[in-house]
């Protein structure tokens, strides 16, 4: 009777301390799902804390920008940025207006949208930006206009930005918002007399732990770079 009851005594003790064990357990971080706003309104994906923080200078106009992309996003993402030893963050080097306008759409909305916005300007990039190369000087005067909203909407018509961003599921009306900001084009503007006072000139560009790196502008020179700040 005492060894059954004793039997008992310990299971309950099991039991009540089970549900103590799993509290203490430590708690995973989505860092591929983290973003943070940076300096001037820049993003950042990943631990904001992390050892090793990628810097990438960005345009939307920029074909190597668009490729770098297209190789880079998903290794970064799926085998680097969850770690939480690294975290990535997009500065907008506008090279023109059309970048400009692009950057204001990509930032549109809450910022945990950026990163899959400027994955989808830049996929696209060769579709939308097709156009550019035979744009009538009408055109050409528009995408120039001094008011902010007249520019930014030409541009998004002319180049049917505004179909890129309504298969994120963005309506008109924000879309019209976001283009006509002017804060936000101030920050991207501020983004770019900051990367020029750090000796960026072009895109894509890319620092390490605030160390601007030399001859590299795409993912084959950029990533040996990356493992070795990880060691």
């Amino acid at each position: 009777m005492t060894r059954g009851k004793n039997a008992l005594l310990w299971i309950a003790a099991l039991g009540s301390a089970l549900p103590l064990a799993v509290a203490a357990a430590p708690k995973t971080v989505a860092w591929s799902n983290t973003v943070t706003l940076g300096a001037n309104g820049s993003h950042m994906l990943g631990n904001p804390e992390a050892g090793t923080r990628l810097v990438e200078y960005n345009s939307y106009t920029c074909p190597h920008c668009a490729r770098y992309n297209l190789q880079s996003e998903g290794v970064l993402r799926l085998a680097y940025i969850p770690s939480g030893k690294i975290s990535v963050e997009v500065r907008q080097f506008p090279l023109n207006p059309i970048d400009v306008a692009a950057a204001m759409l990509a930032a549109c909305g809450p910022k945990e949208k950026f990163f899959l916005n400027h994955t989808a300007l830049l996929r696209s990039q060769e579709k939308w930006a097709a156009p550019i190369s035979y744009a009538t000087g009408a055109q050409q005067a528009r995408w120039k206009h001094p008011d902010l909203g007249t520019r930014n909407r030409a541009i998004a018509s002319d180049l049917h930005l505004y179909d890129v961003m309504e298969t994120r599921g963005y309506d008109r009306q924000t879309l019209e918002r976001c283009l006509t900001d002017k804060t936000e084009a101030a920050r991207i503007e501020a983004q770019r007399a900051a990367a020029e006072a750090d000796g960026v000139v072009g895109t894509p560009s890319f620092s390490i732990n605030g160390k601007l790196l030399l001859d590299t502008n795409d993912w084959a020179s950029l990533r040996p770079q990356l493992d070795e700040s990880l060691r």
